[in-house]
């Protein structure tokens, strides 16, 4: 019998954790604002990325009346679904693109182009010799309003037979950040750039991580070029050996966000970066079926289930335990990893 025999074996019904984990995420939801409560405006767009997910992954379309409402509800609250920050937008891009790809419904694919079309206004060569602002101010050059760029570009080239533009701005985003020194000198994505246009040696956030495996993966797709392949893999085996507990812990292997310990009982954006980077390294494994990505999400998975979560079936930040409190973003998060499981062992 094989490790993974041996796993499968032990495994939780993964369908069924993902279901409960949804169930509890879903009692945030609010009709009136068409998002989640106790979180951020970003985070809805992460939230409703993974009910997306968990519906296309089961089968189960007990909230595609959401994904519906959320449309039609929450655009008043930021006009469609643009604000001043282009990391903001670029997460609602890519929700409402998979949203398109399970529903067919053509407004959520216009929507993410209008909001594509608003994030090229944030390019700029004068500063840095290229990439987006991070927000209106124009004040900072950060890695993940670049990668939402990236992945959201590849994302609707795929989704654009015929339109060429969306490869050729993200072969451009990829120049420009592969030279730009936001990758470490230990293969990890830091947060951005100083004024001076240098590595400003800001933490490694695991989100900063995923996003980038998408638009790596995507451009290996459409050009065939291994080099995509080998850099994606280079970032997430060096998040797999930084980013996780030690071997010596009782839960090896598990995923930390840089600065967890003191986020806990806590709300805020940290919550919502672990599961954004299962999430993409999901879709990087597609590409490249290492048994390594396979056996870190399913560890998670496990962990999660096992370990970080309370009777409510909601789930806290801790991925090893113990269960600190509970939050959409935390579940929408934790949620991300059990719909990767779902998709792995189905």
């Amino acid at each position: 019998m094989t490790t993974q025999d041996v796993n499968k074996a032990t495994d939780p019904d993964f369908r069924a954790c993902a279901a409960a984990g949804a169930a509890a995420l879903h009692r945030w939801y609010n009709p009136w604002l068409g998002r989640w409560r106790t979180t951020g405006w970003w985070n809805g767009a992460n939230a409703l990325t993974s009910i997306v997910d968990y519906t296309e992954r089961t089968g189960d379309r007990s909230y595609t009346w959401a994904i519906n409402w959320t449309f039609r509800v929450a655009r008043w609250q930021h006009a469609h679904f643009i604000d001043k920050f282009f990391d903001d937008n670029g997460w609602w891009a890519l929700a409402w693109m998979k949203a398109y790809e399970l529903t067919g419904k053509e407004r959520y694919l216009a929507t993410s182009r209008r909001i594509f079309t608003n994030m090229t206004t944030a390019w700029d060569d004068d500063t840095c010799g290229g990439g987006l602002w991070w927000n209106e101010d124009r004040k900072y050059k950060n890695a993940i309003a670049n990668e939402l760029f990236l992945a959201a570009a590849t994302r609707l080239h795929r989704l654009s037979p015929g339109d060429g533009s969306y490869l050729d701005w993200a072969l451009r985003e990829w120049k420009w950040f592969s030279a730009s020194g936001m990758i470490g000198p230990k293969g990890l994505v830091n947060d951005g750039l100083t004024a001076d246009c240098k590595n400003n040696g800001k933490p490694t956030y695991t989100y900063n991580q995923g996003v980038i495996l998408a638009g790596l993966g995507d451009l290996y797709k459409f050009t065939g070029d291994e080099a995509y392949l080998r850099q994606g893999e280079s970032i997430a085996d060096a998040a797999l050996s930084e980013l996780t507990t030690p071997a010596s812990a009782a839960q090896p292997g598990i995923l930390i966000e840089p600065g967890e310990e003191g986020m806990a009982g806590r709300r805020g954006d940290g919550s919502q970066f672990k599961g954004v980077f299962v999430r993409n390294l999901c879709e990087f494994y597609q590409h490249s079926p290492r048994p390594a990505y396979r056996d870190f999400i399913l560890r998670n998975a496990r962990s999660i289930w096992d370990n970080n979560r309370n009777a409510k079936n909601e789930f806290g930040l801790f991925w090893a335990g113990p269960f600190d409190t509970a939050d959409a973003s935390r579940q929408s998060s934790a949620l991300d990893v059990l719909n990767a499981a779902v998709l792995l062992t189905t």
